[in-house]
């Protein structure tokens, strides 16, 4: 009987495993997300920049499910999270990871018990199974042989390596990675670089990566989105973004300030709380 091979579809004509459509938030009366559109294809990594206050963590927060839009809609897997109840919620993050700034391990258990927590809390796996399964994901990480020691006996690029490996314990289709390079020294940072790559490349997994480090963002990025005060300034390639003639973009990457004028009667209204015309 002749073998059919499967016929994969280019990424462009999947549906996308992450969209954002009309998303606007706001905290109190600020509005902090303005129309933001986002389109994430089955294995991008796609890499979220922009100053401080630009509404980068709130994104994030959107993404994985923690807050709920003013308007506009957040799809996951094909899942509008909005409309999901706390069990479908619960059971699309099973499919989700997310790898958080410092690491984020519990200081009592060992490296071994928090790579295993979320298989112990989420399945009905075997101890033995389980043990292993953490065992290989701590191996991918180039931590065998550490899987005993204490959070606090980790440096800080080892403990970003072991909180991706709990992360991905539960083999998900997204990965929601938080400033993975930040505080550590460029050989670590290259190396982090290299495991998300490699986690893209031989798993296929669809990432996103929030992070301020430019030379990382560059050189992990299928495409880069940038917000400026909540509104998207541009998402595209790295060529492209690098082109754009938008000025805060180029602010942005080449790390220039910002030299706003100031009005002196609106900065002392600002100061006082007085309005002449109250």
């Amino acid at each position: 009987m002749a073998r059919m091979n499967a016929v994969i579809e280019p990424a462009e004509k999947q549906n996308p495993v992450i969209e954002v459509t009309g998303l606007v938030t706001h905290y109190g009366a600020t509005k902090i997300l303005d129309g933001i559109e986002l389109s994430v294809p089955p294995g991008e990594i796609l890499v979220i920049m922009g100053g401080s206050g630009s509404g980068k963590s709130t994104l994030l927060r959107h993404l994985l499910g923690l807050k709920k839009p003013s308007a506009g809609h957040i799809r996951l897997l094909g899942r509008d999270i909005a409309s999901l109840d706390q069990k479908q919620l619960y059971h699309l993050r099973r499919q989700i990871g997310v790898a958080f700034q410092g690491g984020a391990l519990f200081g009592s258990l060992t490296v071994a018990e928090n790579v295993e927590l979320p298989l112990r809390e989420h399945t009905d796996l075997d101890d033995g199974t389980i043990r292993i399964m953490a065992r290989m994901k701590l191996e991918m990480m180039n931590l065998a042989g550490f899987d005993g020691l204490m959070p606090s006996e980790l440096s800080g690029g080892m403990l970003k390596r072991a909180g991706l490996a709990r992360a991905l314990i539960m083999d998900p289709k997204i990965l929601f990675f938080d400033e993975p390079s930040a505080g550590l020294d460029p050989v670590v940072a290259v190396e982090l670089d290299e495991l998300i790559l490699k986690l893209r490349d031989v798993m296929g997994m669809t990432i996103v990566v929030v992070t301020h480090e430019l030379e990382s963002a560059f050189k992990i990025a299928d495409r880069i989105t940038v917000l400026e005060e909540g509104r998207l300034a541009i998402t595209g390639t790295v060529d492209e973004v690098q082109a754009t003639d938008n000025q805060r973009v180029q602010d942005l990457f080449n790390r220039r300030p910002r030299n706003e004028a100031v009005n002196p009667d609106e900065y002392l209204q600002r100061l006082t709380g007085y309005r002449p015309d109250a």
